[in-house]
């Protein structure tokens, strides 16, 4: 297995800009990219998809609670969302399947064939971290809010 490549991790993150843009009317901008532990301090939302085939590892889409909120409220076509509730949750976990299963598709195009695992929605501080990877995270940034995209992946080619 070797580390993850630019242009493996690229439709990810193109996937992650045209869901948003379609689906949230939103244009986001990435901020600098790092390499860390993976730690969130206060009370963030995470939608954590697993992904196997020639790439492996988990992707997490990691937003604060009024990020997750006003995401949520533009899913469901404005309808004001003010707690994070079923529905809410919901939404924000179909996000995460679009994001990938678009990806999936971007990657395929490539020749390169993953499968996503359903979503898993967390509430709260997180570590993530492997002893043969680091994560790569990815800033998406629009207005005053930012979703944070995670990536901790190798791949087989």
């Amino acid at each position: 297995m070797a580390a993850i490549k630019a242009e493996h991790l690229n439709p990810f993150l193109m996937s992650a800009k045209q869901v948003l843009q379609q689906v949230c009317q939103l244009d986001v901008q990435f901020g600098p990219i790092s390499k860390d532990d993976f730690f969130v301090s206060g009370e963030p939302l995470f939608i954590m998809l697993g992904i196997t085939g020639e790439i492996t590892g988990q992707v997490c889409v990691v937003m604060g609670a009024e990020t997750a909120k006003d995401i949520a409220s533009r899913m469901m076509m404005g309808m004001p969302v003010e707690a994070l509730d079923d529905m809410a949750k919901s939404a924000l976990s179909e996000l995460g399947n679009m994001m990938m299963g678009n990806a999936a598709t971007l990657l395929s195009n490539n020749n390169v064939l993953i499968d996503i695992t359903p979503p898993t929605l967390l509430v709260g501080s997180a570590i993530l971290s492997s002893p043969e990877m680091a994560v790569i995270k990815v800033p998406l940034i629009y207005r005053d809010y930012e979703i944070q995209l995670s990536f901790l992946l190798k791949t087989s080619k």
